[in-house]
């Protein structure tokens, strides 16, 4: 039977009974920044991820019938007008999208342009003996242990090949439908072109890296890899706080760079803020604040940033905070303590004019606080 050509299905299909709906792919194009993988049409809806198994199990954001139609190959360069080329769209943080919008017609030399002389080739230094190349680690290919059983339909592990189980004889037997040709080596994304570590071809075309032939043949993998090493412990770390106070909110910042937003928590109470945020690397952030004054849970709020987690905290008073926290038990606050609101304050609000104080927190007459009414 044929398969169907869109990405993210690559399914066998039965023309005569291909119905609306039966298909499911991406219609957009594949996106690669800092390792992290997802597709343009749903990278809202489906997180990115890590490993490139991954990235192909995705699944597909639209429906609709299964098609051999494939796109259109560029028409070739011509001497008049260049042809369109895959182009690579760079955004500011660094996020590469890949696409095939013609390429802007170079600006051409006006007549008055002076023509630059080119300077003298320099002389060619004499170069180095070779050194022999090291020879490379050969590949440890996995295997299916004698005896697992496999589900009809499993699709083989191994990368560039897409058989299907169909029964022990057929798709572990001597046949034709037991070899796998595949790539031992993991694929390889580098300023556009696309490929994998084992052989040397390389192209620029999505569709066109799925189409790259395996450079081995052997088995096929249907079972997964056992987990032979175990799971990494986790770290714990500390963050950096730091806060300000309005007359009406706490504004504190937790310096937790990445933090996992779909893993994370934060749980305000009406005297307490439990941070719980997981950082890359296996790193953890776990920390409970005992806050000074009471707060609002219902009208307080945090939001998860790329470099820090801020907290909007609502105070229940217009009281001032002397810190952040309660000190410990035992602890005294140092006599005189306090912090008001205001311009030339420590810790003051920002862009506040006046000193605001009420009847419970008063500053207290002394040398530094001379003219200053209660």
């Amino acid at each position: 039977m044929p398969t169907c050509n869109r990405k993210g299905c690559g399914k066998e299909f039965d023309p005569a009974k291909n119905d609306d709906g039966d298909c499911h792919y991406h219609p957009g194009a594949p996106v690669f920044h800092e390792g992290q993988k997802c597709w343009s049409c749903c990278k809202d809806v489906n997180k990115p991820v890590l490993t490139f198994d991954e990235f192909l199990a995705i699944p597909g954001c639209a429906t609709g019938k299964h098609t051999l139609l494939v796109q259109e190959s560029a028409p070739p360069p011509s001497a008049a007008k260049p042809s369109p080329a895959t182009t690579v769209t760079k955004s500011a943080d660094g996020t590469e999208t890949y696409s095939t919008a013609p390429l802007p017609a170079p600006q051409a030399a006006t007549a008055a342009s002076p023509k630059l002389s080119a300077p003298p080739a320099p002389l060619p230094a004499a170069a180095p003996a070779p050194k022999e190349p090291a020879k490379p680690a050969p590949l440890e290919i996995p295997e299916d242990e004698p005896g697992v059983t496999v589900e009809k339909g499993v699709r083989c592990k191994r990368n560039g090949c897409s058989a299907v189980f169909v029964d022990e004889a057929t798709s572990r037997g001597e046949g034709e439908g037991a070899e796998c040709v595949f790539h031992p080596a993991p694929p390889i994304f580098h300023e556009g072109s696309k490929g994998y570590m084992c052989c040397k071809r390389r192209v620029l075309e999505f569709d066109e890296f799925l189409k790259i032939r395996g450079c081995t043949t052997g088995k096929h993998l249907f079972a997964p890899e056992p987990d032979e090493e175990p799971e990494e412990e986790e770290e714990a770390v500390q963050c950096r706080l730091d806060h300000y106070q309005t007359p009406s909110t706490v504004q504190v910042s937790v310096f937790a760079k990445k933090a996992d937003k779909a893993r994370s928590t934060v749980v305000i109470t009406p005297s307490t803020v439990s941070l719980d945020l997981f950082l890359p690397e296996h790193k953890r952030f776990r920390r409970t604040l005992r806050l000074y004054g009471p707060i609002v849970p219902a009208e307080s709020e945090y939001t998860i940033l790329g470099s820090k987690v801020e907290l909007k905290l609502v105070k229940t008073d217009t009281r001032s905070w002397n810190m952040l926290e309660l000190p410990r038990e035992g602890t005294p606050v140092p006599e005189g303590f306090n912090l008001t609101f205001g311009v030339g304050g420590r810790t003051g609000s920002i862009g506040a004019k006046e000193v605001v104080l009420d009847g419970d927190n008063r500053l207290k007459r002394s040398a530094g606080a001379q003219g200053v009414k209660a």
